[in-house]
């Protein structure tokens, strides 16, 4: 079984690793192309162009699978590359948990880009899933790029603007970008903060569930237990490269590094 996940950058991290706990014999192929970040200001067109390229790079390599762990290219990219890539590879997209958030029924928060926030998609779903409870829009500008780079300070700074914005009696956050989910206990903790709660916050990230849902596309079952012999390629602008340095920032870095035979 070979996966392959795409991403402007290593926001794939967390869906590579949450791919890898599933099923630590299938192959990883990782596609990004840093360079070209941010790809949240970009035009709808631009993004696409960008994102079929690092898709492209990706199936040279035959995956069985692609996991879109990118909510810009999901967004704005995911027709083009499936009518482009499938039947032959299935092609997953990653959408923001809203909908598993709004059901637990408190008021909940989602963390975005200013891209993102605000604009038609997230409103839709928004709409579709949460038209009855409390949401409060959270834009996060330079979260993205600050982890991208492992860039401590900057996380902290964009972190601690973000959190001032959520208001005090959130229940839930919804991690609507993929970079933040490599963050996700310090946005916890910011969020939290000194304020008295009945319950610790919730957050909602994508990863899991895109993990789950690419083995059910290609037909397999989650093996936790088997041996842990999948392979690990990198590619960076379509180049064969190593996980970068702030990758291995990353507690999900480390487990792709310290689990997967590099090729």
């Amino acid at each position: 079984m070979k996966i392959a996940l795409m991403d402007s950058g290593i926001g794939l991290l967390a869906a590579a690793a949450a791919v890898r706990r599933l099923r630590p014999d299938a192959d990883l192929v990782l596609s990004s192309d840093p360079g070209s970040m941010p790809w949240g200001p970009r035009t709808p067109d631009d993004v696409t162009r960008l994102a079929l390229a690092v898709a492209r790079a990706a199936a040279e390599h035959r995956p069985d699978a692609l996991i879109v762990a990118c909510n810009t290219a999901s967004v704005h990219a995911l027709p083009a590359l499936r009518a482009e890539l499938e039947p032959g590879i299935p092609v997953i997209g990653t959408v923001p948990a809203i909908k598993p958030a709004a059901a637990g029924g408190g008021p909940f928060a989602i963390w975005a880009t200013p891209a993102t926030t605000g604009s038609p998609y997230q409103r839709g779903l928004i709409h579709d899933f949460a038209r009855s409870v409390d949401v409060t829009e959270v834009p996060c500008p330079g979260l993205a790029d600050a982890v991208e780079h492992a860039d401590e300070e900057a996380i902290t700074r964009a972190v601690a603007a973000a959190a001032a914005l959520t208001p005090a009696g959130v229940t839930d956050v919804v991690l609507g970008c993929t970079h933040y989910e490599l963050v996700a206990e310090r946005i916890r903790a910011a969020v939290e903060g000194d304020r008295p709660r009945r319950a610790p916050l919730v957050l909602h990230g994508s990863a899991d569930a895109v993990a789950a849902q690419a083995l059910r596309r290609f037909g397999a079952e989650p093996a936790p237990s088997a041996e842990p012999s999948g392979t690990l390629t990198v590619l960076l602008g379509g180049h064969a490269a190593d996980l970068t340095e702030p990758a291995l920032a990353y507690a999900e870095g480390l487990l792709l590094k310290a689990v997967s035979p590099a090729i």
